[in-house]
């Protein structure tokens, strides 16, 4: 509150002049305040989940062979190339190291890398987008929601991203590539090492295949 304190040591005769009041104010009620809306956000406010990511484990059945896991790993494998200058390639299943044109080159763009992921996981996108209308709808509970997407992003007719980076490429460009995993609901998906064979890949992209050509001659 403010109090005005009257100046009484006015002269008579002098009445015509003007009193100086000087002014004190009180910010006790604003302490108060203060801790009632700090109380009151600590109430409501709900601390950030740390975010985890999904791993899914080999199957544990010894009737399947190696032979055919690896054919089920390679069809459903999508391996990323990040290079300098915000160049993205990919390739799927096993790379052809004869044919550059099994490579392809894309973009950190919504047409680009998220529109060949959301393809390539169009299943599993459809049944999240249903998960998540049903906890719109209030028909099944936070844990159920969190059990059930899981085990979707998990599947097995889900693709499995390997996302390799060369020296040359940002530190932004492998962060927009993760956070694409996760706008396409990727539920497998690894940073691997880039080797040769890769780097050759790409720079027989760039030559047209004429690196290859070479080799075969």
């Amino acid at each position: 509150m403010a109090e005005i304190q009257e100046n009484g040591n006015g002269r008579h005769g002098r009445r015509d002049r003007q009193k100086k009041m000087p002014v004190r104010v009180d910010f006790t009620p604003m302490v108060d305040m203060n801790m009632l809306l700090i109380t009151f956000f600590m109430l409501c406010t709900t601390l950030s989940k740390p975010q985890t990511m999904e791993i899914s484990m080999p199957s544990n059945d010894k009737n399947i062979t190696e032979e055919q896991q690896s054919k089920v790993k390679a069809s459903q494998a999508i391996t990323l190339l990040l290079d300098g200058g915000d160049k993205l390639y990919y390739y799927e299943g096993e790379p052809d190291y004869k044919n550059y044109a099994s490579l392809k080159e894309s973009s950190y763009a919504s047409d680009g890398l998220r529109s060949m992921l959301l393809a390539r996981n169009r299943a599993a996108v459809s049944e999240v987008n249903r998960l998540k209308q049903q906890k719109r709808d209030l028909q099944i509970t936070d844990e159920e929601y969190s059990k059930r997407l899981s085990e979707i992003k998990s599947g097995k007719e889900t693709p499995t991203v390997i996302i390799k980076v060369t020296d040359d490429a940002s530190y932004r460009n492998l962060i927009d590539a993760l956070d694409e995993m996760q706008m396409c609901h990727i539920g497998k998906y690894v940073i691997a090492d880039m080797v040769e064979a890769d780097e050759f890949l790409m720079q027989n992209y760039d030559a047209k295949g004429a690196l290859s050509q070479n080799l075969a001659d």
